[in-house]
């Protein structure tokens, strides 16, 4: 993909993201395009931004409108709307974790699908996959350029401090909800 320069990261982060596993590949190919090659790190990190959006956008909508083929039955109502209910309150955190941390092992897709499947309002959901994965592909760029080839091994030795963070943002955000669902409730 290296030698198909930006645009083949574009298509790699389109298939990665519509469906076809392809753990740490995007990753590592553009710490190593940012490392050979820093002055086109950046524009290769917006292509990576691009392409991921588009397949995790392409995988949104395939769940939003696809879903309907392969529902026979409708979940008990209860069911259903405690799920709803729970994934419209903090759905976009489980999509926003995957999303920006690339060493959790949390499958992105699965939340990509719920999200669809839930109709979660599609520019919300664009938001959040942009900003994860600029702060994640640009971030890798950053570290790339700066630390050059020890920028995959700052990765693996700070793993765990970035899951902290990510957790950290992640609680955060929770919390921020929380207290907007306080403020909204009526007093009684």
């Amino acid at each position: 993909m290296i030698a198909f320069g930006p645009w083949g990261i574009f298509f790699l982060g389109v298939i990665d993201s519509v469906g076809v596993p392809l753990p740490a590949a995007m990753d590592g190919l553009l710490v190593l395009v940012a490392v050979k090659s820093p002055d086109r790190a950046y524009f290769t990190a917006l292509m990576a931004v691009l392409g991921s959006t588009a397949g995790n956008l392409a995988l949104f909508l395939a769940a939003r409108y696809g879903i309907r083929r392969f529902l026979k039955g409708e979940p008990p109502p209860g069911k259903r709307r405690k799920f709803q209910s729970w994934f419209h309150r903090y759905g976009l955190l489980t999509v926003f974790v995957p999303a920006v941390v690339p060493v959790i092992p949390i499958p992105l897709k699965v939340f990509v699908v719920s999200a669809g499947a839930l109709r979660t309002p599609l520019g919300r959901f664009l938001a959040v996959i942009l900003v994860a994965r600029i702060i994640r592909y640009f971030g890798e760029a950053y570290l790339g350029i700066h630390l050059g080839a020890d920028a995959q091994d700052f990765l693996r030795r700070n793993a765990w401090t970035l899951v902290g963070i990510a957790l950290a943002l992640t609680l955060a955000m929770y919390w921020v909800i929380r207290l907007n669902d306080r403020r909204r409730r009526p007093a009684m």
